[in-house]
């Protein structure tokens, strides 16, 4: 019979790939509105908070918009849905600095929307974010990626961060 860590992993393992990180990204954004809607918020001074939310906004969205075309000039996929058809191995551009540049450009996203927001509470939801694209995301997809470019991609990990 098995133990519960063993089921536990068996329906992990079920919702690997099964949804696609733009919509856990939007519902991310949804529930931190609603966190912050129900739970008190800082006081913090709103030129503060446009600097904030704005920096974090740009890098965000610039680490997003750098691996797509990353991956566009690599002729490769960016469906996250499919990493088996990953044609090359991207290890340039912002692939040198982040094995995972689009999430972690939704995680700098997702900080911006919180600072902006100025709820504390509303930040647990970017951790869980991260949590939810690290277990059910990006792990299938080195396993993949493993499998398709071998020693190449076991170099690759080892010389750059999964996130940073």
């Amino acid at each position: 019979m098995p133990n519960t860590f063993d089921l536990r992993d068996g329906i992990m393992s079920g919702l690997e790939l099964k949804v696609i990180p733009d919509v856990v990204w939007l519902v991310a954004a949804g529930l931190m509105w609603l966190v912050a809607t129900l739970t008190p918020s800082l006081s913090v001074p709103a030129w503060l908070r446009l600097v904030g939310t704005l920096a974090l906004l740009g890098a965000g969205l610039g680490l997003i918009v750098a691996a797509r075309a990353d991956l566009a000039r690599a002729h490769t996929t960016f469906n996250p849905m499919a990493p088996n058809r990953s044609s090359d191995l991207v290890t340039t551009g912002v692939y040198r600095f982040t094995r995972n540049p689009m999430y972690l450009g939704m995680l700098l996203v997702l900080v911006a929307f919180g600072a902006w927001l100025s709820s504390p509470y509303a930040l647990i939801v970017p951790v869980a974010f991260a949590v939810y694209i690290a277990r059910l995301q990006i792990r299938p997809e080195e396993r993949v990626l493993r499998a398709r470019f071998g020693s190449d991609y076991n170099d690759y990990v080892n010389r750059v961060r999964r996130w940073f």
